[in-house]
């Protein structure tokens, strides 16, 4: 085509039309090429809308004027500009050659339209059974328009995707005269299932389906072409093409006593779905129509945008995956050097716990996978083998509830039967593991003398620090080898720290046995508060000390006041900062510097690399006046209230037994003394991310000046391997590039599987917890009661939340507790009554609530919302 074409048949999309026509178009044209059966038509180009956008001085129109009122005085413009001659004599040509008065179909055909991430659906205006060439014109005027419709601006800004870089292109197709029309998913678009398709079909154009005016027929198809489900709607509107132009809604009756679809027409359906989908190698979300003589047509095909990606298969039959990200409180992606660190990570416990053998700890265990940039793992085996059903849910039921429950309700899966039933070689290797990491000893000094165990624990962190040490001078490859070790030694770490506050887990445990009913949840909970030695408490409180201090100093607190945090951090970085505030912070950073938010990923930066959030937090502690209010305060009140709570726990047992109200007293002495050591492992595990990522740091910097990247952050979108690669010679600038547009696009994503299957499915979406009438249900987290406002928090960099406001997040990880101190209550959508959120909620006495599904889109900022932390539930005040 030429530069200047502003229409080009469908059947004739070479690439540079590609470029100029669309998604929309240029799948239809691809569908044609492919032999698929499409109706004629041409696409008006991006040059003509250009054209017209000039004529209209659509820039100058949307750089005027109230942001919010951007759609609009983007709409008025195209739609009061006249139409280009050239543009309007090309379209008329074009229409004419398709017949007489021929009825079209006038769509939408975005640059940022049916793509793999984002499919745009129905955000641009469709007009049906279009004739003549001034209709046809007017429809391609009113299609450029809604371009800026308030949706499809929302949209845009929504995916990330900027206005100005976006154009409409319109296709226009003859109408099929459909006796029947609906939707194809070539997958379960609510399961997630692959094997299945889905077809929605009434008799009529296919609007009334799209639109959802009508209650259509609904057809279930399985892989093996068995109908599983033929659910008949009522059918009772058609949406039909009218005489001279235009449609009309019909009222029918009787709709529910007949079918749309004849077996041999879902069959087709699905056969042709299924070969639309191996062509573009995705499920697709088809819409189809079936004319008088019989024949299907499809008139539009774009990507299900929604459905989560599949880790590839690591095993045959049905494979069970759990999201790893998830169940460590990461709802974001991890980077590629994030994931590959995981992989040598996981590669210590699969060969020592699992007798898994691991040719190389850089590809990891076979069961590590990764889908959207989360990682999963292969637990199959567990859950075919009596011991794995026995052990996974119980974890899970400390670190994930709902993730528990999921797995339970797969029991039943016949692909899924028990295999293996002798549990001797699992207890053998594990009793193996701890004798050789000399656990029951540690076990024991615990429980006898706590204090000593806590040294031996600080000795242990010493020792790592010292054997993570590297030579100034040492060469690139030196470093990524030292990557390596530091990360083979996370897992040791486990075992040489977790016994302790283990131990104070299992004397909670003794002790409820002890008492029986006279220690109950609640009374748990309390016990658990303001518990001493937790390194992320300690942390947080040390940071409310510095802006304590810095409130005091008049040049501190107006900086942190009035300047943003981004350029407070940059204030930092060059020494420029209030000397209190300067000093202060710089203190902090040297303690805690190795934190960060989604710590966890190697590739995200410490706060010693970006401060911002810290002093963020900082400003937000200025807010807080009320002195009883004060985290300080409020954990020392939280600490009387555990001791008050043990002492009331062992005087109601002492009305039973004075010997076993010694024991239940000697147990929550260890409780108190022991279980807050249930973050250090935490701590010294990020302590070594945050070493092996300084020392990659240094790599992509040596990458980068030799032009082997653009940029030196660029090594944490490759893997260690291809780092490797990278320093031989190797130029993977073109990867990095696209892994960076998929990690943006996968920050988008709001919904990630706690749980996913082989074959697509959801299992989660077949076993969604009831609500309570007029609440939302989650796992009990921290006992108590608040009614507040709500602030929900999808990430903790550059929040605002005012004091008391209740917090409601995806889930947590230490880097977002600094939040907690000011917040009067907490909701997760992620976590179970041990995770992270739940432990470090009750320390500080704020009701909790975790395992919410979908808090973060059922519950808005600003909402007053209620938190029974006891029972469990969510409620909306009426």
């Amino acid at each position: 085509m030429a530069a200047e074409d502003f229409v080009v048949d469908l059947r004739r999309l070479d690439s540079r039309a590609l470029a100029q026509v669309g998604g929309k178009a240029a799948n239809l044209g691809e569908l044609i090429g492919m032999g698929f059966p499409v109706p004629r038509g041409f696409a008006v180009t991006t040059a003509a809308y250009a054209r017209v956008a000039e004529a209209a001085d659509l820039d100058r129109q949307l750089d005027a004027g109230d942001p919010a009122q951007l759609g609009e005085r983007g709409r008025a413009a195209l739609l009061t500009a006249s139409v280009p001659a050239p543009v309007a004599d090309d379209v008329c040509r074009a229409y004419m050659a398709l017949g007489k008065d021929v009825p079209v179909a006038v769509r939408s055909s975005a640059t940022a339209e049916d793509l793999p991430s984002a499919s745009f659906a129905g955000q641009q205006d469709t007009y049906l059974n279009v004739v003549g060439t001034q209709a046809v014109l007017d429809a391609v005027r009113r299609c450029w328009a809604s371009l800026w419709t308030d949706r499809a601006v929302s949209y845009r800004a929504g995916a990330g995707i900027d206005h100005r870089a976006v154009q409409l292109a319109v296709v226009v197709q003859q109408m099929v005269d459909a006796q029947v029309a609906g939707v194809l998913f070539t997958a379960d678009p609510v399961t997630g299932r692959r094997t299945r398709s889905v077809i929605d079909a009434s008799p009529g154009l296919g609007e009334a389906v799209v639109s959802g005016a009508v209650n259509p027929d609904h057809v279930v198809v399985e892989g093996d072409g068995r109908i599983v489900e033929h659910r008949l709607g009522d059918k009772a509107l058609e949406v039909r093409a009218r005489a001279g132009g235009g449609t009309e809604q019909v009222v029918t009756a009787g709709g529910a006593a007949r079918t749309s679809l004849t077996d041999g027409q879902i069959a087709a359906l699905v056969a042709i779905g299924r070969r639309v989908e191996a062509h573009y190698r995705a499920p697709q979300d088809i819409e189809w129509a079936i004319d008088g003589d019989g024949t299907l047509w499809l008139t539009q095909s774009r990507p299900i945008t929604t459905l989560h990606p599949l880790p590839r298969p690591s095993g045959h039959g049905l494979r069970v995956y759990l999201c790893v990200s998830l169940a460590q409180g990461l709802t974001r992606p991890i980077t590629p050097m994030g994931l590959s660190a995981f992989r040598v990570v996981t590669s210590v416990p699969a060969a020592d716990v699992f007798g898994v053998s691991i040719a190389d700890p850089v590809a990891g265990p076979p069961a590590f996978a990764t889908a959207g940039g989360r990682a999963f793992a292969d637990i199959t085996p567990g859950m075919r083998s009596a011991t794995g059903r026995a052990l996974l849910p119980r974890l899970l039921d400390i670190m994930e509830a709902r993730s528990a429950v999921v797995l339970r309700a797969l029991f039943d899966e016949p692909a899924l039967a028990v295999r293996t039933t002798s549990q001797w070689p699992f207890v053998r290797r594990v009793v193996s593991v701890l004798v050789r990491y000399r656990v029951p000893p540690l076990l024991a000094l615990s429980l006898l003398r706590p204090a000593a165990a806590r040294r031996r624990v600080d000795r242990f962190g010493d020792r790592l620090r010292r054997l993570t040490e590297v030579s100034a001078d040492a060469t690139a490859v030196q470093r990524l080898d030292h990557v390596q070790r530091v990360l083979s030694r996370v897992f040791p770490i486990l075992p040489g720290v977790a016994p302790v506050f283990g131990a104070g887990l299992a004397m909670l445990a003794v002790a409820r046995r002890l008492a029986g009913d006279d220690l109950d949840e609640a009374a748990s909970h309390e016990v658990l508060r303001s518990l001493p030695h937790n390194s992320t408490t300690e942390m947080d409180l040390e940071l409310w000390g510095l802006a304590t201090r810095l409130r005091a100093d008049p040049g501190a607190a107006r900086a942190l006041r009035g300047t943003p945090a981004v350029e407070l951090a940059r204030r930092y970085r060059d020494g420029a900062l209030p000397p209190a505030l300067q000093h202060g912070l710089g203190a902090f950073l040297r303690r805690h510097g190795h934190r960060a938010v989604a710590e966890i990923d190697v590739g995200m930066p410490r706060w010693s690399d970006d401060p911002s959030y810290v002093l963020g937090v900082l400003a937000n502690y200025l807010r807080l006046d009320a002195p009883d209010l004060a985290p300080d305060a409020v954990f020392a009140r939280g600490a009387l209230a555990a001791d008050a709570a043990v002492a009331a726990t062992v005087a109601r047992v002492r009305r039973r037994s004075r010997i076993r109200a010694l024991a239940v007293r000697l147990a929550l002495r260890r409780v108190r003394d022991l279980a807050g050591m249930r973050e250090t492992h935490k701590d010294f595990l990020v302590r070594l991310l945050a070493l092996a990522r300084a020392q990659l740091a240094i790599v992509g910097e040596l990458l980068a000046a030799s032009g082997l990247l653009t940029d030196p952050a660029d090594v944490f979108f490759l893997d260690l391997a291809e780092a490797r690669s990278a320093l031989a010679g190797t130029d993977h600038r073109a990867t990095v590039t696209a892994r960076r547009e998929e990690y943006d696009r996968e920050l988008r994503r709001r919904h990630v599987p706690r749980v996913l299957l082989s074959d697509g499915t959801e299992p989660e979406t077949l076993s969604r917890p009831a609500d309570v009438e007029g609440a939302l249900s989650g796992t009990p987290a921290s006992a108590g009661t608040v009614t507040a406002l709500a602030r929900v928090v999808l990430d903790p960099v550059g929040a605002h939340l005012e004091p008391g406001e209740i917090l409601v997040v995806p889930s947590t990880d230490p880097g977002w507790t600094p939040l907690f101190l000011t917040a009067g209550g907490l909701v997760m959508e992620m976590g179970g009554p041990n995770s992270h959120g739940a432990v470090v909620a009750r320390e500080y006495g704020i009701p909790a609530v975790v395992g919410v599904a979908d808090a973060t889109t059922r519950i808005t900022t600003g909402q007053k919302v209620t938190v029974d932390g006891a029972a469990g539930l969510v409620r909306a005040p009426a």
